[in-house]
């Protein structure tokens, strides 16, 4: 895991008077996940889009697997798979017969395709249901079916893009596990997510991104250090009452962050073990009901918030993505 084995230098990438990259820096290592976050509209699917060779970067450079990606395009897709936020899986054909069609696309002979196919479906838990037609698959299993499509010339990449948007807690779960048993077999992935509890589980480092532009990067607890050991959350009984715990806490030395509210819960990121005994001894002083109190570890949308000064929200496009899945078919073949 010390190889570095996506890099990416100053990467800028504009459309018109939309600059979606605006110098970007990092470094993947071999042999696990590293993941891509932001909030809509940071440029993560316009990052996988030039490490994948479907874009040409304005400016910078981009390297995977130690081939630059705007010199050596065709050396870079031998090397690397790519499940896109829409699954790009012929309805009409069944699981068997996709996976088997993309085999002789990318050269296997007919019965090492055949073979490959059966190896996934079994991989993938869908040896069963490999000869039903795929519009017949629900959300989960087609989700598996597409990751699975990305691995038939099995790349030593993988970018997932987005990969358990509209996923059940179960069905992201599941594809959570099957992510990690790639990477304990020597995949590196590269992941986008808008599901911050995703990269947490699954993420070895990230790097956080926001108007194109780099805010930090660092392992998941690097990154939940620079909130504070511990969060604080307080729940006034009465939601009138959240602006004055607000100030209440504000007055509290031990915060390693702002204070920040909706309108029902006040969070406080803290060093001070002694911080959350305080606020409550205060808040009733002031007359204040408390419903509900807790201290936690910090999340990444902690992180983020205290980083960016605004939630990450969830990204559907950034001026770039797929919004069918014609183009989701052509974004495999391509790459």
């Amino acid at each position: 895991m010390n190889q570095p084995a996506i890099v990416a230098e100053n990467l800028v990438k504009r459309f018109g008077e939309v600059t979606a990259l605006d110098g970007i820096d990092f470094t993947a290592p071999e042999g696990a996940v590293y993941g891509l976050l932001g909030p809509n509209g940071a440029g993560k699917t316009t990052a996988i889009r030039i490490l994948s060779t479907l874009l040409k970067p304005d400016s910078g450079r981009a390297v995977v697997g130690g081939h630059d990606v705007a010199a050596h395009p065709a050396k870079v897709r031998r090397l690397i798979g790519l499940t896109g936020q829409y699954a790009a899986v012929d309805e009409l054909l069944s699981g068997r017969e996709n996976l088997s069609m993309i085999g002789r696309l990318i050269g296997l002979g007919s019965a090492e395709a055949k073979r490959r196919a059966t190896e996934l479906l079994d991989s993938f838990e869908l040896s069963e249901s490999g000869r039903a037609t795929v519009k017949t698959y629900s959300g989960g299993m087609r989700r598996r079916l597409d990751l699975a499509a990305s691995l038939v010339g099995r790349p030593p990449f993988l970018y997932l893009d987005e990969p358990t948007t509209g996923l059940d807690p179960r069905g992201r779960r599941g594809l959570w596990d099957l992510i990690r048993a790639l990477v304990a077999d020597g995949t590196t992935v590269l992941l986008t997510t808008q599901y911050l509890e995703e990269a947490d589980q699954l993420a070895d480092g990230i790097v956080v991104i926001d108007h194109g532009k780099v805010v930090v990067a660092g392992s998941p607890e690097e990154l939940k250090r620079k909130v504070g050991g511990q969060v604080v959350e307080i729940r006034p009984g009465s939601p009138a009452d959240v602006g004055r715990t607000r100030s209440v806490l504000e007055a509290i030395p031990g915060a390693v962050g702002s204070v920040e509210s909706d309108a029902q819960v006040v969070t406080v990121p803290v060093n001070d073990p002694a911080f959350s005994a305080a606020a409550l001894r205060r808040l009733d002083e002031a007359g204040i009901v408390v419903s509900h109190a807790e201290i936690r570890e910090p999340s990444l949308d902690d992180v983020f918030l205290a980083l960016t000064g605004h939630p990450a929200e969830p990204e559907h496009r950034d001026g770039t993505h797929v919004t069918d899945k014609s183009k989701a078919a052509k974004e495999r073949s391509l790459a």
